[in-house]
């Protein structure tokens, strides 16, 4: 892609003398012909030719545009396209777009209603690849089968990889006794340690569908208690939760592809059982060790760096962020630098850069080595070694592995003297995250760093083509000080775009993912990337020095450079505007996304045709309508947007992580909590709920939470079924928390929802007719139905099944004597 490779018939493909293209069409049709110059538009065979010439000075601007647009028509057009088409292949574009036809039929498999057949699937990726196969010989036919192969290949991907997966997900909440081994463990920023845990055993009662890994909570853990020790203790089981709105994310997913079963908290404190067994799997002893390296680690930079610096330090060097302040991860939210906290392309390239920067300057102290041996390419194997355990000792998260892969590719390349930072490493990369984890593409991770990455290397390649095109004399000579400013100001501007062009490209996956944008984003990595390159160096320096025992000087220095970002991201985050941006329609998303596929694989004109897509899709941004009411799975919370960036709710105390991803959704600043009233006390009670004005926030009174929205309809929140007759002379909406409910209003003017509903269909979107004061709302709910694999255990809770909580019988007490 940059300089010679991305335009130039002298690059590396004319090196190789392969072609991506035969891949799509690897029997091209004769070229196409030239239009001869009598049936070119805007020549006319009776007139005769003048000499160009400038139009007058005097000719209006409609003049100037008409001549400029003349010599258009559409059989010009076309022939321009074709050749401009048949240029792009021969550059390669056909390989840059077999991961998007990958991703393409992994989303269309993720978006399914419901589970498709495998033999179905087979027989269309079968049926897809002959008709490409026979194609061959009709080039525009043959590419079309490719791309409909390739995303067959993708639906089938997904498919295995959600039978691979198969995990048992716990149906409804139990408590029980369980007796598993311990995979890892993160000490919380509230004081609490989360213990992932392979479950062994259960007892009291024992689950006939037990889930094979579950996480959890306790207050306290053995001083003595790793990775890899059998542990048994009396814990409280929840199932996997769905999106807590419509359209949001799905932890439920998410917890079916990590093979999280069930979470919950322990009810006591966790003992150990044993502390390991001789029969223990080799693969799990190695995981268990490398678990207890990593806590080791962190132990040993938090006994050095302490503080929140110290929690973050972990993060940088182990992946342990558990224990950084929430204030913190809120401040970094809010100036756009999160991503410095999670292990990232980020980390992964300034280790693999300091790596091999230093060792090829170490190198270079030995004349006689470097001019015999290419000490690049062992630099470059240093950096894959050294990213590849930075991998390991980090985790393995998902972000860490993608950005592994990614660096790989571009160090392989490197070994084998080809160009590293190319859209077709790029592209490689992207291949092997979609084939191996597809349901990461419907992921923020994924779509974002993806969506940068491309964004930057065809910025970068583009800027590089029109560079090579020019002739630049040579700079003059300058002072000292002038040297360093023009260095300063270069790397200054060169970080500046590189913060604008990454930001432009993921500003709408954040938008529809998170419903919030950074305003102050640039100025934010501005001011802290430099502060975040010194802190990796000094990360992987204490890296090479801790086994040695001399790694705290490079450890203090980190802590006081992170003592330093925290600083500058509070004081941003302190001035920074509201960054809650509410909901945006899908297919903006969708056509932004097509246009920067288009921008960055493209090397010709073509690329133009990006505009008017992106353009489309900004238009289309605000196509969706703000809900008018929000209903949690558990039909505990309910909330409603009353004017003023106020949020009315109908619980004193709602759930912390529900509401502000509501508050962000509905585009409100702040909350209000019900007004409770007694029965008899006068100040409210339901004979007075037509009286209540537009905008009113919820007053509890008999059983009944009410609340009317700023269109004049009515919502009503009941905790018991035989209450909830009370509302259905004026409510518009009512909410049962009974599993047990029905419709006691029969009116089809009442929209009635039970806990039952929201058991098997998740969280409740509503939205009222504002045209029509007597028409039924209408409700959207977060789960379809039939069920999807990572939705199936929905069915078996009780709610959903009608049934109401379980209650322990009592105890018969002995009389008296």
């Amino acid at each position: 892609m940059a300089g010679r490779g991305r335009g130039s018939d002298q690059g590396e493909d004319a090196v190789i003398g392969v072609s991506e293209r035969s891949l799509f069409a690897p029997m091209p049709g004769p070229p196409l012909p030239a239009l001869p110059p009598a049936n070119r538009p805007g020549n006319d065979p009776s007139r005769v030719d003048m000499p160009a010439s400038s139009p007058p000075a005097q000719a209006g601007v409609v003049e100037r545009v008409r001549r400029w647009i003349g010599p258009i028509s559409l059989p010009r057009l076309r022939h321009d396209v074709a050749v401009a088409a048949d240029l792009e292949l021969d550059r390669g574009i056909g390989f840059l777009l077999v991961p998007v036809c990958l991703a393409v039929g992994a989303i269309a498999y993720f978006s399914l209603a419901a589970e498709p057949d495998f033999a179905r699937l087979i027989a269309v990726v079968v049926l897809t690849g002959l008709c490409a196969l026979v194609s061959r010989s009709w080039p525009k036919t043959h590419l079309c089968f490719m791309a409909a192969f390739l995303c067959t290949l993708g639906l089938l991907a997904a498919k295995v990889e959600t039978w691979r997966a198969g995990t048992q997900v716990l149906g409804s909440e139990i408590s029980t006794q369980i007796t598993g081994r311990v995979v890892s463990l993160d000490q919380m920023e509230t004081g609490r340690i989360r213990l992932t845990i392979d479950v062994v055993s259960t007892a009291r009662p024992k689950l006939r569908y037990m889930p094979t890994r579950v996480r959890l909570s306790a207050r306290r853990i053995p001083a003595d208690m790793t990775a890899g020790s059998l542990i048994s203790g009396y814990a409280k089981l929840l199932p996997p939760t769905g999106p807590v709105r419509p359209d949001s994310y799905d932890f439920s997913f998410d917890s079916y592809f990590a093979g999280i079963g069930g979470s919950g908290f322990f009810l006591g404190n966790p003992r150990i059982v044993a502390a390991g067994d001789n029969d223990v799997p080799l693969s799990l002893r190695l995981s268990s060790s490398i678990e207890n390296a990593r806590e080791a680690i962190a132990d040993h930079i938090r006994s050095i760096v302490g503080g929140a610096e110290g929690e973050i330090a972990a993060a940088l060097i182990v992946g342990v962020r558990a224990g950084i302040p929430d204030e913190i991860n809120e401040s970094m939210r809010r100036t756009g630098i999160y991503h410095i906290i999670s292990i990232s392309g980020l980390h992964m390239a300034l280790v693999a850069g300091t790596v091999m920067g230093l060792l090829r300057g170490a190198l270079a102290l030995f004349p006689d080595l470097s001019a015999r041996r290419a000490v690049k390419k062992y630099a470059a194997a240093a950096a894959l070694f050294s990213i590849a355990a930075y991998l390991v000792i980090s985790g393995v998260v998902v972000a860490a592995e993608r950005s592994f892969i990614m660096l790989a590719v571009m160090l392989i390349a490197v070994l084998f003297d080809r160009a590293a930072l190319t859209m077709r490493n790029l592209a490689i990369s992207a291949i092997a995250v979609i084939v191996v984890s597809p349901h990461e593409v419907i992921g923020p991770s994924f779509q974002m760093s993806f969506a940068a990455t491309a964004a930057l290397v065809g910025a970068y390649a583009g800027w590089a083509d029109h560079r090579a095109g020019q002739t630049r004399s040579p700079p003059p000579k300058r002072s000292l000080p002038g040297f360093l400013t023009r260095k300063v100001l270069h790397s200054a501007g060169g970080l500046a775009m590189t913060s604008i062009i990454a930001g432009s490209a993921t500003a709408l996956f954040a938008i529809w993912h998170f419903q919030r944008v950074s305003p102050l984003s640039l100025f934010a990595n501005l001011a802290i990337m430099p502060i975040v390159s010194v802190v990796m160096f000094l990360a992987v320096a204490s890296a090479l020095l801790m086994p040695f025992g001399l790694d705290w000087p490079a450890l203090y220095l980190m802590g006081k450079g992170l003592t330093a970002m925290i600083a500058i991201s509070a004081w941003i985050s302190e001035r920074s505007p509201v960054d809650a941006v509410g909901l945006i329609s899908r297919q903006s998303v969708i056509l932004v996304a097509i246009a920067l596929v288009i921008a960055t694989t493209a090397t010709t004109w073509l690329r133009l045709a990006a505009l008017p897509v992106a353009l489309a899709g900004l238009l289309t941004v605000s196509q969706t309508r703000t809900p008018d009411v929000l209903i949690s799975e558990d039909a505990r919370l309910i909330a409603l947007p009353i004017g003023g960036g106020e949020l009315a709710v109908s619980r004193p105390r709602p759930n912390e992580f529900t509401v502000d991803n509501w508050k962000r959704a509905l585009k409100s600043e702040s909350i209000v909590v019900p007004e409770v009233f007694s029965k008899g006390e006068g100040q409210f009670n339901l004979a007075d709920a037509a009286e209540l004005p537009p905008g009113a926030p919820f007053y509890c009174t008999e059983g009944v939470c009410l609340a009317r929205h700023p269109s004049g309809a009515i919502i009503a929140h009941v905790e018991d079924r035989k209450d909830a007759w009370k509302a259905c002379a004026f409510a518009n909406l009512i909410v049962i928390d009974d599993a047990t409910a029905y419709d006691p209003c029969h009116n089809p003017l009442v929209l009635v929802i039970t806990k039952r509903q929201l058991a098997r269909k998740g969280s409740a979107a509503v939205f009222f007719d504002r045209q029509s004061a007597i028409a039924p709302a209408t409700v959207s709910f977060a789960v379809d139905s039939p069920y999807r694999p990572w939705h199936a255990q929905r069915a078996f809770s009780r709610e959903a099944r009608g049934l109401p909580p379980y209650r322990k019988p009592e105890r018969p007490t002995a009389p008296v004597q």
